[in-house]
């Protein structure tokens, strides 16, 4: 019998529901799937660290694109997700990302079916809805932007996600544009109604997600590309590394000390990334060892105890004032965890 690790780079014929899927599904998951070399950091020219390392990030791309794939040749949702929930524990994450910029760009093509990622959302990938917003944010880096309207993403406290993973997109494959000459749009047109100021701090979010990724989970190179940003932009790329770092990992126990050293003033941000990874882990039911090891570094507690503190600082409904409840939230997790003594 096949295994997951077989069926990643799409080249065996995959069934739903018990048939063979239909000749035009499968030419549709061919033209829109991307390339696993795609995903290789030679290729990219991202840094390597070791060979562990490498095979980590790359098994994590290349599942993000199995999950692609499952969802641009799946006549339902519900299908696509008899796939991904036999993806491993510690890689399914991504593959419900993969499946939600597919099931996103299905919905953006005049004759994808739409609502797509809406009845994603209402069968199993509930459950992974922060990696199912981050998806929809790579379907908008890949749309035109007269398409985005078509774009599901109705909760307003989480929606800033969806620029977290076009932050992310932007990074990992403009590289050179958004990390090493630090592009930086403060007049981003999306979300229409706005703060149209915060949309460029959320892709920051996601470009220090992608740094982990650049940087090989090298500890160093990492810390020392987000201290080449100017100093206002440090708080949400070290909020994204620290996310990463704790929900893809790849790093021990003295890389990860040897990373909250580096952050310094910035180990807020890092704790509240770590947590908001912590959170994403527990409601998918997907926590790992690498995800304890993290938590117990940036947070001080164990991966339950940090998704907590999440659950106790989220806003209910509107928040005073200017910031965006997202925003909010982030700074009450930051700052919860400042108070028990752990920044």
């Amino acid at each position: 019998m096949m295994s997951f690790w077989d069926r990643l780079d799409g080249s065996r014929q995959i069934y739903f529901g018990g048939t063979v899927a239909s000749p035009w599904r499968t030419l549709r998951r061919r033209i829109l799937t991307p390339g696993t070399a795609a995903t290789s950091l030679a290729v990219r020219g991202f840094h390597e660290k070791s060979p562990a390392a490498r095979e980590l990030l790359e098994t994590i791309g290349r599942t993000f694109l199995a999950g692609f794939g499952y969802a641009a040749q799946a006549r339902r949702p519900v299908d696509a997700e008899e796939h991904l929930e036999k993806v491993p524990v510690q890689f399914r994450g991504f593959g419900y990302e993969g499946a939600a910029m597919a099931f996103a760009i299905l919905d953006g093509l005049p004759f994808g079916g739409g609502r797509n990622v809406e009845r994603f959302v209402a069968g199993r990938g509930g459950a992974h809805i922060y990696m199912v917003y981050v998806g929809v944010g790579w379907a908008m880096a890949r749309l035109p932007r007269f398409r985005w309207h078509t774009l599901t993403v109705p909760d307003p406290l989480l929606r800033w996600l969806a620029l977290d993973g076009y932050g992310f997109h932007q990074a990992y494959f403009h590289t050179q544009r958004y990390v090493h000459e630090q592009f930086h749009d403060d007049r981003f047109p999306w979300p229409a109604d706005g703060p149209q100021w915060y949309a460029s701090r959320a892709i920051d979010q996601g470009i220090g997600r992608a740094l982990w990724f650049v940087g090989g989970t090298a500890v160093d190179v990492v810390t020392t590309t987000i201290e080449r940003f100017p100093e206002h932009r440090r708080p949400d790329l070290y909020s994204g590394a620290g996310l990463a770092a704790t929900y893809a990992g790849g790093v021990d126990d003295e890389e990860l000390r040897a990373f909250w050293d580096r952050a310094g003033d910035h180990r807020p941000q890092v704790a509240q990334g770590s947590a908001f990874a912590a959170s994403a882990r527990v409601r998918a039911g997907l926590v790992v060892p690498h995800n304890e090891l993290a938590t117990r570094v940036f947070c001080g507690m164990t991966v339950a105890e940090a998704a907590a503190v999440t659950d106790r600082t989220r806003p209910d409904g509107q928040v005073p004032g200017a910031l965006p409840a997202y925003e909010v939230w982030r700074r009450s997790t930051a700052n919860e965890l400042v108070s028990i003594g752990r920044c």
